[in-house]
């Protein structure tokens, strides 16, 4: 019986030894002659491939950050902070005559109407004649309003209703005064014309009898040319 070969090399026998490795040359020959084509083009393809591949890998390349933006830098400027300012109303004063609750000078805030006025001088009197005032008229410092009386003749004009003004604002009687009959209330409604003033005008009339022109005036202590040339289109006798 013949024995069987277990794989061992028999005495007198060289053993087998793997073929050694190829070369890349022969590797590329073997491709290129499966491929029908030669050694020289598969290593022109291969080295335009390398190429495209390295040229992809450079477009794709991170973009670094500027300089100014990827180093940190101290700011040149220093932000303010942003201040409101308020500014308080500025009180002024205002003569409230006539038919009114409480009669004189009262103080009141920049914007202020005549219906202010009347209420903070303590509202109309029953016997107050509402019908001539303009409640929404403004009033400025040094205004002199005049409430008149339920059938006063002639009426006189509060602020805001039609009838001859004075720079300062300060309205007066639409009708003439006359100097002869007016009471103190009325007098008292004509510029530069204050309580002493008007007392005088009485006075005078009291002892003369009566005016007999507006220039009689004159003759009434506290009274110049100035202020005559002020009351001339005013009154009458």
């Amino acid at each position: 019986m013949s024995e069987i070969s277990n794989g061992a090399p028999r005495e007198g026998e060289v053993p087998l030894r793997p073929p050694p490795p190829r070369s890349w040359r022969e590797r590329v020959e073997q491709v290129a002659d499966a491929t029908g084509t030669s050694p020289l083009r598969i290593g022109l393809g291969a080295g335009l491939a390398l190429a495209a591949l390295a040229g992809v890998a450079w477009l794709l390349r991170p973009t670094p950050a500027p300089p100014e933006v990827a180093l940190p830098f101290a700011a040149s400027t220093v932000a303010t902070p942003l201040t409101t300012t308020t500014t308080a109303p500025v009180p002024f004063v205002v003569h409230v005559a006539g038919a009114v609750i409480t009669p004189g000078l009262h103080e009141l805030t920049a914007g202020a109407r005549v219906a202010d006025a009347i209420t903070a001088a303590g509202g109309l009197r029953p016997d107050a004649d509402a019908t001539g005032i303009n409640l929404a008229a403004p009033l400025s410092d040094g205004t002199r309003l005049y409430v008149p009386v339920a059938g006063e003749t002639p009426p006189p004009v509060v602020l805001g209703a039609t009838g001859p003004t004075s720079a300062s604002g300060t309205d007066f009687p639409a009708a003439a005064v006359n100097l002869n009959t007016a009471g103190a209330e009325e007098l008292e409604g004509l510029p530069g014309v204050g309580p002493a003033t008007a007392s005088a005008i009485i006075n005078y009339r009291q002892e003369v009898g009566g005016f007999a022109s507006v220039d009689e005036l004159l003759d009434v202590p506290g009274i110049g040319e100035a202020k005559l040339a002020q009351l001339r289109p005013l009154v009458t006798v």
